[in-house]
């Protein structure tokens, strides 16, 4: 069984959105001074005006603020409201405002917009992202980079949890709105939501393109209406502008202490999707997200909590729900309707970010070969995989099911959040030494400012594991698992395979004196050394070889997009042998069909239809040889057995595909 290879220790990608195709792709390799490689990614060439950068602000509102942007539904309601709520007292409702204005301030504007989307990986961002970055520097000790690589994979394990509850709770919690206009509908929230979210995820395999275009001009709706409805209490209760001095914020903390504290878990679900921002930065690139911030979400959020607030300073008993108690009764139901459009918005953003962050796990070497379908001839990034939309649906429904409300839901929403963030912290302030030059101190005190509010809120959340906070740690940690077995189970595959193999030299000395028939033979290896086992296989059993033969390898490079330049590395190795090396980026694909279309070397052509191609398959079994231990071993075997075919996943055409069986102990 072929996998794609990528060079041991080489550095790992995220889940990120891919960019259209018809973007350059060419990057210069070298970072720049003081910031990322490529800032603006997609946005940066200003030939194309200001039409151009509406048109990707606009798509960022539908797809990277559907997650941020609908967080007021459930936010402030969770700080007087949920299970760790606090008396909504003038005092209190003051605080929480300061706390709400200071958190989008410092994580959201500062920290995400200003520097963690400098930290970019030829122009797409993200968690892993960052990992790919630092790990081509080898200054500092092993063990430093393993932890780096483990705290990057862990964080990527977590935004599964992630995908899992936003669904749920975003969705829940519009359709609660329901039970605010009549208790009839208190027995029907539950199974109207259950209904949305199939429908969902029923609809994922047409692909976002048609639903896509109306995704911006909804969330401008959206953003406008909330914007509107907190002016309407603002008018009424100027004086909570006030709450904007970080004095507030001190006072509250001072008079209600331990609760005080604790209370910043929810006051944390106000800067949920932050990582959205930097992981779809290879999207839309960082300015148009960065002007849609600033220019059109941030003051519609504030303006809505500051409106919430407001409401209650006069209105305490309306904490139940202060969303939808903003505007006048006849805005209830249209406001319900649009609030469950946007949070169906929202979801389908994580869950197209689930998609995407499997695809890249299985290109960098990860996770087994599944199933993944095309649905966008135009963007590349639109994928549909099978598996990972099902599993999606049946824990998002378990967890409506068995945690009845979003305010239950809340309990289990920011831990893997948080948790990420942190982590994400800490790797930038990483790069801000490696990359951009930044001396030690400086490094460590750009990490200090950001990670003083990252651990508070990750203390604060932490309380939450046994009132459902376990719920993501445990998806992440399973996840965890079997990355790490994966990877691990291909490296010790990859040493039992070279451990047995021919040296190349030894073989191409006797090449000469095969007997060869016409045509060419296309033999895919794991690596660029020695002799496919397939090879030797095939020539053990037929004692005869093609006139022209192709050794095959595919590598996953740690970059998203490789040069055209760079793509393949064709050497003619005598006797109508040649080694082939095909490379591909992170969020392209690997169609063998398409790169070796692109092969422009004398003698070796690929005749579609006397061409055939040799792939290997091993049966792996679990032994006490030195590697892992015996259950992940037995794991990966497992994973491998249900491996999608190579000859699928790499779109060779069945009828040319001979594959060649071997027993391998690891």
């Amino acid at each position: 069984m072929f996998y794609p290879s990528s060079p041991a220790g080489q550095p790992h990608a995220e889940q990120q959105r891919s960019r259209r195709v018809e973007e350059p792709t060419d990057y210069d390799s070298s970072p720049r001074g003081g910031g990322g490689i490529l800032e603006d990614g997609p946005a940066s060439d200003g030939a194309r005006g200001g039409k151009y950068l509406f048109t990707l602000s606009l798509g960022a509102l539908g797809i990277v603020y559907g997650d941020i942007g609908t967080s007021p539904l459930y936010a402030l309601r969770e700080c007087f409201h949920g299970p760790h709520a606090i008396p909504p007292t003038p005092a209190n409702v003051m605080g929480v405002l300061s706390l709400v204005f200071w958190s989008l301030l410092i994580v959201i504007s500062i920290k995400y917009l200003v520097f963690v989307m400098r930290a970019d990986n030829r122009g797409e961002g993200g968690i892993l992202a960052l990992m790919s970055l630092i790990r081509p520097h080898r200054k500092g000790s092993r063990g430093f980079r393993f932890a780096l690589t483990m705290l990057g994979l862990f964080g990527a394990a977590l935004l599964y949890g992630d995908g899992i509850i936003t669904p749920a709770i975003s969705v829940l919690s519009a359709v609660e709105g329901l039970e605010i206009a009549t208790p009839v509908f208190a027995h029907l929230v539950q199974p109207i939501t259950i209904l949305i979210l199939i429908g969902l995820f029923l609809i994922q395999k047409r692909g976002t393109q048609g639903v896509g275009a109306i995704f911006g001009p909804v969330m401008i709706v959206w953003f406008i209406s909330i914007a509107a409805l907190g002016f309407l209490q603002i008018i009424r209760e100027p004086g909570v502008l006030a709450s904007v001095n970080p004095l507030y914020a001190v006072h509250f903390f001072r008079e209600n202490t331990v609760h005080g504290f604790l209370a910043l878990g929810t006051v944390f679900l106000v800067v949920t999707g932050g990582e959205a921002l930097y992981a779809d930065m290879g999207h839309f690139g960082a300015r148009p997200i960065r002007l849609a911030w600033f220019v059109f979400v941030l003051p519609a959020l504030l303006l809505n909590y500051m409106g919430q607030g407001a409401l209650l300073l006069t209105q305490p008993s309306a904490a139940a729900n202060p969303f939808y108690r903003l505007g006048p009764a006849w805005t209830l139901y249209p406001m319900v309707v649009l609030s469950t459009i946007a949070t169906v918005i929202a979801s389908q953003a994580v869950i197209s970010g689930a998609f995407s962050l499997t695809r890249q796990a299985v290109l960098l070497g990860y996770s087994p070969r599944v199933q993944i379908d095309h649905t966008s001839a135009r963007e590349i990034g639109q994928i549909y995989i099978p598996s990972v939309n099902w599993a999606l649906m049946l824990a998002t429904i378990a967890l409506v099911v068995g945690f009845g409300s979003s305010s239950n839901l809340a309990a289990a929403y920011g831990v893997a959040v948080t948790t990420t963030m942190a982590i994400t912290t800490m790797l930038m302030a990483v790069v801000a030494h490696e990359l951009w030059g930044w001396s030690i101190p400086a490094s460590l005190l750009l990490a200090g400012v950001f990670l003083v509010p990252d651990l508070a809120f990750f203390g604060a959340n932490i309380v939450k594991v046994p009132h459902g906070g376990w719920f993501p740690l445990l998806v992440a940690a399973g996840i965890f698992i079997m990355m790490t077995t994966w990877r691990r189970g291909r490296e010790i595959l990859n040493a039992r395979l070279i451990e047995e193999a021919l040296p190349l030299e030894a073989f191409i000395s006797d090449f000469g004196r095969v007997y060869r028939v016409q045509g060419t033979g296309v033999y895919m290896s794991r690596t660029e050394n020695g002799v496919p086992p397939a090879l030797l296989h095939n020539f053990k059993h037929n004692k005869v070889l093609h006139k022209t033969v192709a050794l095959l390898t595919v590598i996953t490079e740690d970059r998203p997009h490789v040069p055209e330049s760079e793509r393949l590395a064709v050497s003619d190795l005598g006797n109508g042998l040649f080694r082939v090396v095909a490379r591909h980026g992170f969020m392209e694909d690997a169609s063998v069909l398409e790169l070796l279309g692109r092969v422009e070397q004398s003698g070796l052509e690929f005749p579609p239809g006397d061409t055939s191609f040799f792939l290997g398959k091993e049966t792996i079994f679990a032994s006490k040889r030195p590697g892992m231990a015996i259950w992940r071993e037995r794991l990966f075997a497992l994973m491998s057995r249900n491996a999608r075919s190579a000859t699928l996943f790499f779109r060779l055409p069945p009828n040319r595909v001979v594959e060649l069986g071997a027993q391998i102990e690891i």
